[in-house]
Order: C-alpha cells, then structure tokens, then sequence
C-alpha cells in the first residue's frame, strides 16, 4: 500500500484487478483511490476476507466479482481483444504501474510454473513465456 500510495501521491489507484482474495482484500481497499473499483476474478488465498464497509461507504468503493469460466468463447475472445487493445498500450507507454513479476518460465516447464504457483509463496506473477 505504501509503494502505490508512494507512487500515486497519496491518491491511491483507481481499479484493482485482484486474484488472489481473503487476506489481500483489506490492503487492496486500503491501496484504492476514493471511487476506485476492486474487480475481483479469483480467490486463491481464499474466499473469506475482513473488510471495513464504512472505508467502502465513505470513500465511495466499488467491489465487484466476476469470473469467466462459464462464458462462451467469443465473449472471452472480445475481452482479450479489449485487453491488447486498451490495457496494453497502457503498459507499454508506462502510464499505468506494472505488475510485479516473480518469476518467467519458459512455455515448455508450464508444469514447474502451475507447481511453484500451487504453493502460495511467490510475491507478484508467475508468467509463461511463450516464442513468437
């Protein structure tokens, strides 16, 4: 929180895409600008979390869940297009924070990465990395 409060001047930062939930949910908020959004799509640390709703009322917070698995494949494919689309030239150009990255594999050790991911103890995204 601390780093993204740093980052932003004290403001906070306007969406959270979150996957991991239970404990990381409270320094998520705490992380968000007034009228930020927290979209969160997945709950790998669990789908309990203690959260201050008046921090939620005051500083106008939307939460919001959602998850993909049951859609059909040409509305995954649109997000993805939206992704490349609006997102990516955002973290090309550095004008969002880029996520923090603990470790790349190469494609072909998919395995070792969805092993160290089952674990729960890396810090940032375990990324495939995949020749083009």
């Amino acid at each position: 929180v601390a780093v993204i409060k740093a980052a932003t001047d004290g403001r906070g930062v306007d969406v959270i895409l979150d996957m991991v939930g239970g404990d990381y949910i409270p320094r998520e908020i705490d992380a968000l600008a007034t009228d930020g959004r927290l979209v969160m799509i997945a709950l790998q640390r669990g789908a309990a979390a203690q959260v201050d709703l008046a921090q939620i009322l005051r500083r106008r917070l939307t939460l919001t869940g959602s998850t993909l698995r049951a859609r059909e494949v040409p509305f995954k494919a649109a997000i993805a297009a939206d992704l490349k689309n609006r997102v990516w030239p955002l973290l090309e150009a550095k004008t969002v924070i880029k996520p923090a990255v603990h470790k790349v594999f190469p494609l072909a050790d998919a395995a070792a990465a969805h092993a160290l991911m089952e674990t729960s103890t890396h810090i940032g995204k375990i990324m495939l990395e995949v020749a083009h």
